[in-house]
């Protein structure tokens, strides 16, 4: 199977699991517990998409200078700083732990 086709092939496929949705009762989508899973779903997804960009380098995983700023890019929204303040400090560091010789 090319690119191509797994790109289509997705594609299809989120478009049909959009139309389900717009088929299926509201109650259902509505109910308390349908929130909360969706909600506990979106944040074990992002989780993990971080994760693997931190750690991911192909099939290898690799700590380099991203795992400590994307450790203070967690104090500093544990500290409930500004989403700007908390994007810059971890790029600034993992930019100085670079310059200093820490690639991987």
């Amino acid at each position: 199977m090319t690119l191509w086709t797994a790109v289509l092939a997705a594609s299809v496929l989120c478009l049909a699991l959009k139309a389900v949705g717009y088929l299926l009762p509201a109650r259902w989508l509505e109910a308390p517990r349908s929130a909360r899973i969706a909600d506990l779903l979106t944040v074990a997804l992002l989780s993990a998409l971080v994760m693997v960009q931190t750690l991911g380098a192909g099939a290898a995983i690799v700590v380099d200078a991203r795992v400590p700023a994307v450790g203070v890019a967690a104090l500093l929204l544990w500290a409930r700083a500004p989403f700007l303040v908390v994007v810059a400090a971890a790029a600034l560091t993992a930019a100085l732990l670079r310059l200093w010789g820490w690639a991987a």
